[in-house]
């Protein structure tokens, strides 16, 4: 497939996650999305009402965090934190599972967990973090299938704070794992192009990239 940079922007979720992040770099990601289309920012929650006055009008999504980084939070306080977050202007939810209950092997926690976040998000779609640098190919296989059972429409790769982040071969297997049954985002690490492209064709629906600007000119040079 030829992805042309029309192509790649409409898969990417321009992301800024940073601890020191400010309201005009936030304004400026906002203003970056609208420029090149891009599907989603995706920020902390505390920027959502900033991201909706910014992107008023525009069709550029608002993704945020929940339970985000350690995906330690109770189960309650992701729930409330989903629910402020889509009342305040979000329509994606990327939420972190409880990775010690995954490595545990308790997965009936780990999709109440998610499912809880779920209910709670009503009608944005929820994108579930499984930290894959933390999981085995067989834990792997049981995170994916928590979130579809829980009712997650992604399963996504990485926080991009863990010991890695996405790769072509673990894109790949978790969309062996779940078929139709829910889209893969690949985050964590995605910095060039060639980068995007090999997850798009590892069989990724969307990009969580902190660069979505050097992505898109990496595109145009390409052409």
């Amino acid at each position: 497939m030829n992805w042309t940079g029309k192509l790649i922007a409409a898969t990417i979720d321009h992301t800024l996650l940073k601890a020191t992040a400010t309201e005009d770099q936030i304004k400026a990601l906002c203003s970056e999305a609208r420029q090149h289309k891009f599907k989603a920012v995706c920020v902390n929650p505390y920027w959502v009402p900033v991201c909706a006055r910014e992107l008023a009008g525009s069709e550029v999504l608002i993704a945020t965090v929940v339970g985000f980084p350690l995906g330690a939070n109770g189960t309650a306080v992701k729930a409330e934190e989903a629910r402020r977050a889509v009342a305040e202007g979000a329509r994606e939810v990327d939420m972190v599972i409880n990775i010690g209950r995954a490595k545990a092997g308790d997965w009936t926690s780990v999709r109440e967990d998610i499912a809880a976040v779920v209910k709670a998000s009503k009608h944005a779609i929820v994108k579930t973090i499984i930290e894959t640098c933390y999981l085995t190919r067989e834990e792997k296989v049981d995170a994916c299938r928590a979130a579809v059972d829980a009712g997650a429409v992604f399963v996504q790769t990485s926080t991009g704070f863990g010991t890695g982040g996405a790769t072509a071969e673990d894109v790949r297997f978790m969309k062996e794992s779940i078929g139709d049954a829910a889209f893969v985002k690949a985050s964590g690490g995605i910095k060039t192009y060639e980068d995007a492209v090999a997850m798009l064709e590892a069989g990724a629906s969307r990009i969580g990239a902190s660069a979505g600007i050097a992505i898109m000119r990496d595109a145009e040079a390409s052409v």
